[in-house]
């Protein structure tokens, strides 16, 4: 049995002193004992107080290598306006010259950087799948498993969630020369589930499901028909959908389908808790109540969708009616789970413009109410075991800086609040853990010198060809 002592931990109830963490070789966690009179002989002691490891439910992991290369308007004339789509352009032009070098690269850097934030675990939906002309690679998992071996060299626990793509809008649209990397069939969608399981079977740190990327690139009959292929391997793995992103997507969904994204998925599909809706910004109030009812989890990725000039999530209607949500980095402008928290709560400020907009009666601070609350929703988009320090879940978790200046001096009600909303000096992240091994140290990752020559050098190929 491994073991660690922390003085601090936060444990499902909250706060606790003088806890006993014990693990199996396995990575699995067997007993978390709070209120331990002394540290036992020769047991280490953590550096700091240990909270969990936060799961990122949304990663498209080739993008971190073009964050802060779509800042600028390209166009002023005739009323045009920079969108999400504008800016969609400019990410297929960089997808189009990814090679799978480089995808295992920069996502093996990238997920050094979630783990040096505090992500422990990364659901990854992936839908590069073909080479730049759009032939199929002889082994049709080739690009998903570069990403999937990039979560094992790092020590980052994965949700691996290939994308089906087959249409360029509503209606069934033939997709676009430029999606040409994208677009397969239920079938060969599977197909890749299935040789991934082959190469990398799942275990405590890997599990798949899949992705129906979204409503408009998909069709009832061949979502139906994914869904079908995966419940006869595998009936509880997870399944992810772009949702409601774009006002322009929700009025297209009602022009030809008759009802709004998220009520037609709801009407037609079994929407329940194995389900993660990403981007559910544009909800009315009959939405936003189905989506809590189902037990699905609502996706939100704050940096990225404002970001992206998508929209405000209507969260606090959302947290009121018992709904279950987590967060991602989708598209890697940051990548931090304490930005995210942070704009999901001043998103609402700005709006109502009112303080604390989300806390509750029952949680009135309001980071320990999201902390809590994303852990748990996270957990449950990745289909693991994640996101709790209690007997039966990985053994990932953060080891905090108590001498960190936004944390000194405090005590354990104001440590989350502190970690959540103050920007100064830093991280306070000091050592983070997976599966029980420590993977960064005072703040550095075991292999972070190396991993980042490998993405410089494939930056350079890639930026040298734009």
């Amino acid at each position: 049995m491994n073991t660690l002592f922390a003085e601090h931990a936060y444990l499902p109830d909250g706060w606790r002193r003088n806890v006993l963490l014990e693990w199996s070789d396995d990575g699995t966690l067997q007993r978390v004992t709070p209120d331990i009179e002394h540290a036992p002989h020769g047991v280490a002691r953590a550096s700091g107080p240990v909270i969990p490891g936060m799961p990122n439910l949304h990663s498209h992991a080739f993008q971190r290598a073009m964050a802060g290369l779509t800042e600028y308007r390209a166009a002023f004339a005739n009323g045009a306006t920079d969108s999400f789509w504008s800016w969609r352009d400019l990410m297929y032009r960089f997808a189009a010259r990814i090679t799978p070098d480089d995808l295992g690269a920069i996502a093996r850097w990238l997920y050094v950087e979630m783990l040096k934030a505090g992500y422990t675990s990364v659901c990854e939906f992936h839908y590069v799948h073909h080479a730049p002309d759009g032939q199929r690679y002889g082994n049709p998992a080739e690009l998903a498993a570069r990403v999937v071996q990039a979560a094992s060299e790092t020590g980052i626990g994965m949700t691996m969630l290939p994308v089906l793509y087959q249409y360029s809008g509503f209606g069934a649209q033939a997709p676009r020369d430029d999606q040409r990397r994208f677009i397969n069939t239920p079938e060969g969608l599977l197909r890749i589930v299935d040789a991934l399981r082959r190469a990398h079977p799942e275990r405590g740190d890997m599990r798949y499901g899949v992705a129906p990327h979204s409503l408009r690139a998909v069709s009832q009959t061949s979502l139906r028909a994914l869904l079908e292929g995966l419940d006869a391997s595998s009936a509880d793995a997870p399944v992810h959908i772009h949702i409601a992103e774009q006002t322009a997507e929700v009025d297209a969904c009602v022009q030809t389908e008759g009802a709004r994204p998220v009520q037609w998925l709801l009407d037609n599909f079994d929407v329940n808790a194995r389900w993660c809706l990403v981007h559910a910004t544009h909800v009315d109030a009959n939405e936003t109540a189905a989506l809590a009812k189902s037990g699905a989890v609502a996706g939100l990725c704050l940096t990225t969708e404002a970001n992206l000039g998508d929209g405000i999530f209507p969260a606090r209607d959302y947290l009121e009616a018992n709904g279950a949500f987590g967060v991602g980095s989708d598209s890697h402008i940051g990548v931090d789970w304490r930005s995210e928290l942070r704009l999901l709560e001043y998103g609402q400020r700005l709006a109502r413009r009112e303080r604390n907009v989300l806390a509750a009666p029952h949680r009135p601070i309001v980071a320990d109410r999201l902390f809590s609350a994303a852990l748990q929703g996270g957990a449950r988009a990745t289909g693991r075991a994640v996101g709790t320090l209690e007997p039966g879940a990985r053994a990932d978790w953060i080891v905090l800086d108590a001498n960190h200046p936004n944390l000194a001096e405090q005590t354990p009600d104001t440590w989350l609040s502190s970690v959540v909303f103050c920007e100064h000096g830093g991280s306070p992240i000091r050592d983070v853990y997976t599966g029980g091994e420590r993977v960064v140290e005072d703040g550095r990752h075991r292999d972070e010198a190396r991993l980042y020559a490998d993405y410089r050098a494939a930056l350079a190929r890639l930026l040298a060809d734009s």
